[in-house]
């Protein structure tokens, strides 16, 4: 079974290392959820049924469905790795958009947009002559766009968990739970520990 990435030290300066973020979010992805049919393929036992000589003896069709995992290996799967690294995840996700919301008076580009902001304020605009000299767009700010990298991550996030508990749910009886409602009774009895 695939071992989740050990979490980030949760600091600002993480946060803005958009290459950083983005590895994190895509490693952890990639041991859990990307790889969730062979983690689950991992949780059946091999020789639970023995071998049956007359099962030769005539063509057997593809089975319609895949086998049913044990009741208690998917719980423990998904209490163990799959809900821990959900919420790993969501804790990386939650503290930046934190950050991207506080003010940030180490912004190193600040100096640079306030020169150009002064720029476009001076320049002189015939949009007879040239109808694209009026176009100025200012950059975003370091907030702006760890705001904007966090929303679309939460967008890919929510994909790939509802990919990830639709395999779930094909292979281990959910009895129809929907994802939220599991990873909220998971978090309740996590605080209770």
């Amino acid at each position: 079974m695939s071992r989740t990435p050990d979490p980030p030290k949760l600091t600002p300066q993480f946060c803005f290392n958009h290459t950083a973020l983005r590895d994190f979010l895509r490693v952890s992805r990639g041991a859990i959820d990307d790889t969730i049919s062979q983690n689950l393929n991992a949780l059946v036992t091999p020789g639970d049924r023995p071998f049956d000589p007359s099962s030769t003896t005539e063509r057997q069709p593809r089975p319609i469905g895949r086998r049913r995992i044990d009741a208690q290996a998917c719980g423990e799967f998904k209490d163990k790795v799959l809900f821990p690294s959900w919420q790993v995840r969501s804790d990386v996700l939650n503290y930046c958009a934190g950050v991207a919301t506080s003010p940030d008076p180490d912004d190193p580009d600040h100096m640079l947009r306030e020169v150009e902001d002064e720029r476009a304020r001076e320049r002189v605009v015939n949009e007879r002559l040239d109808p694209y000299s009026g176009r100025y767009f200012p950059r975003d700010t370091r907030t702006e766009a760890l705001a904007a990298l966090v929303r679309n991550e939460r967008v890919v996030e929510g994909i790939i968990r509802a990919r990830t508990w639709g395999l779930v749910g094909e292979r281990c009886d959910n009895e129809g739970v929907e994802m939220e409602r599991a990873v909220d009774e998971w978090r309740r009895g996590q605080r209770g520990q």
